[in-house]
């Protein structure tokens, strides 16, 4: 009886520590991550290739696309590219856009506008595609395009 006793005391306690691990460790999980700087993108690519990335900057040179194919034969719109500055230096993104439903669509940033970009950065060497003026492209082992693919783009109020 006591044995019984201690093994359900001692299951409720596991339980009540769990909660209370699971409950401290959630506010830093949900804790959104800080800015970095172009110039850190641009200094060490490898070390951010495929990582999300966190940017603010203003908006410049805006270029939209025309609709492009994918490899798989599907064909996307709205497609546009812009550079992102920062205090620091510059780095080309680019919105993809929608494939595989017809549409018009400007782009959603407007040179000038100063936003939080949260985006998936791709480095030299990668040998993925990326996108350009012609549409996708792959990128060669030599060819040094590091580029941001906007994931989100939220404007920042001054």
């Amino acid at each position: 009886m006591i044995i019984e006793w201690f093994d359900t005391h001692m299951r409720a306690v596991s339980i009540c520590i769990a909660i209370w691990l699971c409950w401290t460790a959630l506010p830093s999980a949900t804790h959104a991550a800080d800015p970095i700087t172009v110039r850190e993108i641009l200094d060490e690519p490898s070390r951010f290739h495929l990582r999300q990335v966190i940017l603010q900057g203003t908006v410049r040179n805006v270029q939209p696309l025309d609709p492009y194919t994918l490899p798989a034969g599907t064909t996307c719109y709205g497609a546009y590219l812009f550079y992102l500055e920062d205090e620091t230096a510059s780095i080309n993104v680019a919105s993809f856009g929608r494939c595989g439903l017809p549409t018009v669509k400007d782009p959603d940033v407007e040179d000038g506008t100063r936003i939080e970009l949260h985006a998936t950065v791709q480095a030299p060497s990668h040998g993925g595609y990326y996108l350009s003026f012609q549409g996708v492209a792959v990128a060669g082992e030599r060819e040094g395009v590091i580029q941001a693919v906007a994931d989100r783009i939220t404007p920042l109020l001054e």
